[in-house]
């Protein structure tokens, strides 16, 4: 979509964009931030037909470009202020950012993250002399608890990304990219709460206005499009959980109106995408970018479906910090976000010879998922991963081809609780469970969540099924079901809202009426 653009420019914006220029261009990051290399992808640019660079923001010191940003925040501090040291709520590279630009600075850094962070982040953080404090099961219970050590402690808070000082840190990207490759047609730069990519539109076009600076979200954070679809910064009812380093409900208020001004385009993602991002990453480089540094390369695949060609872009990989947990999640998910797999749910006979035949009707294409198991005597529902060589049109010919041969055929490539949760549950149909009702929910990973759970709604309807899932992050996936009947949905749902979890109805989900379902 395109970004809403200011119509004219006044004297107070251009005042103020030269004041971050002169200073993005002075900006003292480089006593402790790397400037990163620009590594050409060639086989990647064969493929898109453009030539495709990745800025590697994974070679800072803390794998992530947050430093610069922190670093420049200290920078300004004043003696008292530096005396009576920093504060910040963060479960993620800002965290590991301020502390060790605080270390080098000689200032006491404290970090306020929610009980739900994995230790592999806290120790990270403390390895770098911050101290932790673990409070709240939720971010913005870190939040709020962080905000109030600032006013008993007298402490500097340091905000992620909705400050000057922290945008003009971040806008050292956009610098050294355009002293790096000066013929750049276009810069894409991850979105969550949109410090980076303030930061880089502002300083890229006063210096070279002719280069678009594109913005890529992730489709289930994508703050900054609801931004300019309202006109302003506004809410997300939810974000998802995957790109954690961007899961941001709302866009800073000083970084979208440099945003507004300055960036020429919002692209947004899915987690699929993102997954073949990483894998295209790691097979070009070698490295491992975390799901938010993958987003500008999935922006960019995405983009060359639609490009003239013989471009130069640039994808910031911004960081690299990836849970190693969350490594099958991206395997499992690459080949989808590449359109070389398709997911089917096919209706066969129950018959002997019926695989065969259906085999058969894929026309010598690889099976690379089959999830069966008997529950009707006339027929049955198959769940079918096909490789697929030609994409999306390949897909949906080979849909075609298949209703030929008189299949029925529904198509779950993009279904999400078909490929989080139902591929692993066929064949759990029940004959009892007539009045079932299924949610997904977001377990919070911290001790008790799921006896919470349970007090507030096992007690009370029985539950049918449950099916839990986490990659590394602080959030599990849960799905479950319960018996309720007519007369109970109103309570039901009252102790559905006082449970606290983010939760959504599924009961009408197609992959759940074909394989779990009582039928």
């Amino acid at each position: 979509m395109e970004a809403q653009k200011t119509p004219t420019s006044t004297q107070q914006d251009q005042d103020l964009a030269l004041s971050y220029l002169r200073r993005i261009m002075m900006a003292p990051v480089y006593d402790i931030a790397k400037e990163t290399e620009l590594s050409f992808l060639p086989k990647i640019s064969t493929q898109l037909n453009n030539d495709v660079y990745l800025k590697r923001e994974d070679q800072q010191p803390v794998h992530s470009f947050k430093l610069r940003g922190a670093y420049n925040k200290l920078q300004g501090l004043t003696p008292e202020q530096r005396q009576h040291g920093v504060i910040a709520a963060s479960a993620g590279n800002h965290a590991q950012g301020l502390a060790l630009a605080a270390k080098s600075l000689g200032v006491q850094a404290t970090i306020v993250m929610p009980i739900t962070t994995p230790e592999i982040k806290v120790n990270n953080v403390r390895h770098f002399g911050a101290e932790v404090r673990l409070i709240g099961k939720s971010f913005n219970e870190a939040q709020q608890a962080c905000l109030e050590f600032v006013e008993q402690e007298q402490k500097t808070f340091v905000p992620p990304f909705d400050d000057p000082d922290v945008i003009v840190g971040q806008g050292t990207v956009g610098k050294e990219i355009l002293q790096q490759l000066a013929d750049v047609d276009a810069i894409f730069v991850p979105v969550g709460g949109g410090g980076l990519l303030a930061g880089i539109a502002v300083y890229v076009k006063q210096i070279a206005p002719q280069v678009k600076v594109i913005g890529v979200e992730a489709e289930d954070s994508a703050c900054l499009k609801a931004a300019f679809d309202a006109g302003k910064p506004v809410d997300l009812d939810n974000v998802g959980l995957f790109a954690d380093g961007v899961a941001v409900k709302r866009i800073g208020e000083q970084t979208f109106d440099l945003i507004n001004k300055y960036c020429d385009d919002v692209i947004t993602v899915t987690s699929d995408e993102i997954c073949a991002a990483i894998k295209e990453t790691f097979e070009q480089t070698r490295v491992i970018a975390e799901p938010a540094g993958a987003l500008s390369l999935a922006g960019i695949n995405k983009y060359c479906q639609n490009s003239p060609g013989n471009e130069k872009l640039v994808a910031i990989l911004s960081g690299a910090n990836m849970n190693f947990h969350s490594l099958r999640y991206v395997s499992e998910r690459c080949e989808l976000g590449e359109q070389k797999e398709a997911v089917f749910s096919v209706t066969i006979p129950e018959q002997k010879g019926s695989f065969r035949r259906f085999c058969q009707a894929l026309g010598g294409r690889v099976i690379t998922e089959f999830n069966y198991r008997f529950s009707d005597a006339n027929q049955a529902n198959i769940f079918v991963g096909i490789r697929l060589s030609e994409g999306a049109q390949e897909r949906r010919e080979l849909i075609a081809t298949l209703e030929a041969n008189d299949y029925q055929v529904q198509d779950l490539t993009d279904n999400e609780l078909a490929k989080l949760h139902v591929r692993y549950m066929i064949g759990g149909t029940s004959q009892n469970t007539t009045q079932e009702r299924l949610f997904s929910f977001e377990f919070p990973e911290y001790p008790g969540a799921l006896e919470n759970f349970l007090n507030t709604l096992g007690e009370l309807w029985n539950i049918s099924l449950f099916h839990y899932r986490n990659h590394g992050s602080a959030f599990g996936q849960v799905l479950a079901g319960f018996e309720v009947n007519d007369n109970e949905q109103q309570e039901f749902f009252e102790h559905l809202q006082d449970l606290g979890y983010e939760w959504a109805e599924e009961t009408d989900n197609p992959a759940y009426q074909a394989f779990l379902n009582h039928r």
